[in-house]
């Protein structure tokens, strides 16, 4: 069992995705901070100084302090029931960011990487009605002429 552990974990594909995982996280935690941290505070500052990671909604008063809240974190503090619709959309900007990463990504590694060869074709012109038969074909199936068969 530990011989087959071994080939699996050593072939290439399970390394690259290991790899591709770590460096997935570490980017997600990268544009996180980006849209918390950069994007947001101008946003905000534009519609009014709104913090958007603060914006939420009380669907139920918490039984350790009265309302109001000021804060996201004084509400849960308090045990009160939140609709945190602000924090929902960070992750909404969050993640149209990484979907435009991946797309640009994609499209770039598919300029680089060399176009697929062009499958070989199976079949060719009859010399008589140029319909397409087979490479093999000793008569066409169209028009019933003899012709020398392409091996």
């Amino acid at each position: 069992m530990w011989k087959e552990f071994k080939a699996f974990i050593s072939r290439g594909n399970v390394v690259d995705l290991a790899v591709a995982v770590v460096i997935g996280a570490t980017f997600g935690a990268i544009v996180k901070s980006l849209v918390d941290d950069v994007i947001m505070p101008p946003v905000g500052l534009l519609t009014g100084q709104i913090n958007f990671s603060d914006q939420f909604m009380v669907l139920r008063d918490g039984a350790a302090a009265p309302p109001p809240y000021l804060t996201l974190g004084d509400a849960v503090e308090a045990g009160a029931v939140t609709l945190n619709y602000g924090q929902f959309l960070n992750t909404i900007v969050t993640f149209v960011i990484v979907a435009l990463a991946v797309f640009a990504l994609v499209r770039v590694m598919g300029r680089l990487m060399p176009p697929p060869p062009a499958p070989a074709s199976t079949t060719r012109p009859c010399p008589e009605c140029l319909t397409a038969i087979p490479k093999a074909a000793k008569r066409c199936s169209a028009c019933t002429s003899e012709v020398a068969p392409v091996v």
